[in-house]
């Protein structure tokens, strides 16, 4: 898998183990297992949308 730096885009994915899901991204970030799959597909966006502010603060 091709990993982007952490200032590049971030493209999230949401992977089941089990009964758990995991929030992942192009930039490494992993959120933490959840019971719940629109929890973890919340972590993902939240984890978007805090670098997209960051971005454009900058």
């Amino acid at each position: 898998m091709h990993e982007q730096s952490a200032t590049g885009p971030h493209h999230t994915t949401t992977t089941e183990r089990g009964s758990f899901a995991v929030a992942r991204c192009t930039c490494g970030w992993a959120g933490p297992a959840r019971r719940s799959r629109d929890r973890a597909r919340a972590d993902a966006a939240e984890h978007v949308g805090a670098n997209d502010d960051r971005e454009a603060r900058t």
